[in-house]
């Protein structure tokens, strides 16, 4: 369709349905025995908080979760599956934050950072340098870009391992904010993004932010019906599942955002948790 070779890196099909499993268990590991005995804690409504409930239990330590009470019901459920103790807080970036302050001071947890983490970012860079291992030459690696630990790990791997490689971030139009960052040189908060894609609604770390800026080639981004016409291609054509983050990539594509005929493209689907009773289309 695209006259390109394109090669998908299905994080779809990781455990807890998303590359943040990589992230969580480097993590997780990288701890001395005191902190892991005392658990680890996070505030995620998200793919982050089911993959930090799941390595803290392979490791056999607690994971204190705090989650925003308008948490999809699907989510709730999998932390707990996990073995995540759950604190609910109001839906915002304060309660949360302040929320996670008390439940540390009262457990003395070790915070593990969704994204803003050199533990998380190198745990989240293997999903590119197993797809650089795999995939000889690509021209062009397609990630979508959120709190920027995929991104900047995908980035890192990129420039260590295969130095031909371009990175190119994906990104929601309603939800610009990396690539104004981007383009301005300065870091521009996410505020009240309204895209679809929730998985990318967050604002770039202090430590994704120079790397993006120093190792990804360009961000681009995408509408929201492009976001929704791309997911629905993977599942019919491809028969996987992924959710609407996923999709942002291969959007741009679909957009003709990006020059791709005879190039090899790598694309990171980055997850396939979706709550099947709310589809975008």
């Amino acid at each position: 369709m695209f006259g390109s070779d394109i090669f998908f890196k299905c994080e779809n099909f990781q455990k807890v349905g998303a590359f943040k499993a990589r992230g969580a268990t480097n993590a997780v590991r990288s701890l001395d025995p005191v902190s892991l005995q005392k658990g680890v804690a996070t505030h995620s409504s998200g793919n982050h908080a089911q993959a930090l409930a799941w390595a803290a239990g392979l490791a056999g330590a607690k994971a204190y979760i705090v989650m925003p009470s308008n948490s999809s019901p699907v989510k709730v459920e999998a932390v707990k599956g996990y073995g995540g103790l759950i604190t609910f807080c109001e839906p915002t970036l304060p309660s949360r934050e302040a929320t996670l302050l008390r439940v540390i001071g009262e457990t003395g947890a070790v915070e593990i950072h969704p994204y803003n983490d050199n533990r998380i970012i190198a745990g989240q860079a293997t999903s590119a340098l197993e797809l650089i291992e795999e995939i000889k030459g690509l021209d062009i690696i397609l990630a979508p870009v959120g709190g920027g630990g995929l991104l900047s790990g995908t980035a890192l791997s990129a420039f260590y391992f295969s130095q031909g490689t371009r990175v190119i971030a994906a990104e929601p139009l309603q939800a610009d904010d990396a690539f104004r960052s981007f383009v301005s040189g300065a870091f521009i908060p996410s505020v009240n993004p309204q895209t679809i894609a929730d998985g990318l609604r967050t604002s770039l770390g202090s430590l994704t932010f120079p790397v993006i800026q120093e190792h990804v080639s360009d961000i681009v981004t995408v509408s929201e019906e492009s976001i929704v016409q791309a997911m629905k291609f993977i599942w019919e054509r491809m028969k996987i599942i992924v959710e609407t983050s996923s999709a942002v990539p291969f959007a741009t594509i679909l957009e003709n955002k990006i020059h791709v005929k005879g190039k090899r493209i790598g694309i990171i689907l980055s997850g396939g948790n979706v709550d099947l009773n709310n589809l975008p289309w």
